[in-house]
């Protein structure tokens, strides 16, 4: 597995995607947080807080992730090295966790630098360090969680196919179903029950959960369930692909 690993960091860094995704990330944070005027800019908010933060990340990485993960199997795929690797005595399951750590390791080089912002805005308040650090930690918690559930399902859907763009759809496809989507189904409902529960099937219920600052134990074991099922489907796909 730590092979797998080393291999999906050293590919990502080898070429120019690594640093253009980590890249993009930051300049788009950065100008919708601190340049570009509307809802997500801190300076207009009036309050010396990070939630704009955290509320926009999740839609950049709906983007980034599918962009980051489409490649894991379907380039392997295409230049036939995937039959290669399946013949090694290599376990599937460290295969797949393999390349799922080294997304989510890039993912979250990612979010490194924007310790910065809190810094940041721990100055902006009218009293310096007037800002809530548990709300902070937690969010930063409930985004790792998201940017993990993303991966697992890019690599679903990398596993699908060896056209890297249709693995990048597919995953786009999938990720936004997963967030936005059950809460879109769950306002049609007119049963409150109903409603409440189809709201929480999916992520954007349980992150906007622990981003309150609130660590409930059922939001990290959904996110974790949902990050295990799509990486047991990636590895019933690809085992499909060794018979």
């Amino acid at each position: 597995m730590i092979s797998v690993f080393r291999k999906e960091i050293a590919s990502f860094f080898s070429g120019p995607v690594g640093y253009l995704v980590s890249g993009s990330f930051l300049v788009l944070c950065g100008v919708f947080l601190w340049v570009f005027k509307g809802p997500f800019n801190i300076f207009e908010n009036g309050f010396a807080d990070l939630s704009l933060f955290f509320l926009l990340a999740p839609w950049v990485f709906l983007l980034l992730i599918p962009a980051l993960s489409m490649k894991t199997f379907s380039e392997e795929r295409k230049l036939g090295t995937l039959e290669l690797l399946l013949s090694k005595p290599l376990p599937l399951s460290h295969l797949v966790l393999g390349k799922f750590l080294g997304v989510l390791a890039l993912v979250l080089l990612c979010i490194l630098p924007t310790l910065l912002y809190v810094y940041t805005v721990w100055s902006l308040g009218s009293a310096p360090g007037n800002l809530d650090m548990g709300l902070v930690w937690g969010s930063y918690l409930g985004l790792i969680l998201l940017m993990a559930a993303y991966t697992a399902i890019g690599l679903f859907a990398s596993s699908l196919t060896e056209n890297q763009i249709v693995a990048f759809l597919l995953a786009l496809v999938i990720s936004f179903v997963m967030y936005f989507g059950f809460e879109n189904a769950a306002a049609l409902m007119r049963d409150g029950d109903s409603s409440l529960l189809i709201k929480t099937l999916g992520l954007k219920a349980h992150y906007e959960g622990i981003s309150k600052g609130v660590l409930d134990s059922r939001d990290a074991v959904y996110f974790l369930s949902i990050s295990a099922f799509f990486l047991f489907l990636t590895g019933l796909q690809i085992n499909t692909l060794r018979k």
